[in-house]
């Protein structure tokens, strides 16, 4: 009897390539994971139509300026897919304590950086990257890690390192971060829900 797959919702807030990474993974049948949902809070965001093109059921949860009433209604629409994980694939809301504590240590989150560097609130997308180059640092990468109430603070899962080069743009560094997100992230997911990494040892880890 084969193993039932982990089902996974997908939030997203833009153009969805580590979505289309995930969606890309779980198309193989090998693959302990299958995406159920994926949401977004814009109407526009292009990751949508990525998944509806794989077939995958897509909804807009618009915020609506009260983190709570957000958390609830995310609430209903992952539970009416019977979503046991949630990852966050460019997901540019910070997601209210309660909806945290239902999915606790359930939730993932992918950061173009090497946390707890360039972390915290509004550090996401370029701004990273361009606080990197302006540091001087001589390294960057991506970081998976467990979401809890504080942002980018969680257990970490996995990173990737990529060197900062010299000439190197924004455009440039983010492209070279992207590559190892689009690798990392499928094979963090699936270390998480096979059970060979875990929330509480993390957890318990970090405490040390």
């Amino acid at each position: 009897m084969s193993t039932p797959r982990a089902r996974l919702a997908v939030l997203v807030s833009g153009r969805g390539t580590n979505l289309q990474a995930i969606l890309d993974a779980t198309a193989h049948p090998d693959y302990p994971g299958q995406v159920v949902v994926v949401v977004s809070d814009r109407k526009e965001a292009f990751g949508l139509e990525r998944a509806r093109r794989a077939g995958v059921p897509a909804y807009v949860v618009e915020w609506r300026r009260d983190a709570s009433e957000f958390g609830r209604r995310l609430c209903r629409v992952l539970e009416r897919h019977g979503a046991e994980w949630v990852c966050l694939a460019g997901f540019l809301r910070i997601l209210d304590p309660e909806f945290v504590e239902a999915y606790r240590g359930r939730i993932l989150n992918i950061h173009p950086s090497l946390l707890p560097a360039f972390g915290g609130r509004g550090m996401y997308g370029e701004r990273v990257h361009r606080a990197v180059l302006a540091s001087g640092a001589q390294e960057s990468g991506c970081t998976v890690h467990f979401v809890t109430a504080e942002v980018d603070a969680g257990p970490v899962v996995a990173r990737a390192r990529v060197p900062v080069l010299p000439g190197d743009t924004v455009e440039s560094l983010a492209a070279r971060v992207a590559e190892q997100e689009h690798r990392l992230y499928p094979e963090a997911i699936r270390r998480v829900v096979t059970g060979e990494v875990r929330f509480e040892e993390l957890a318990a880890q970090s405490r040390r």
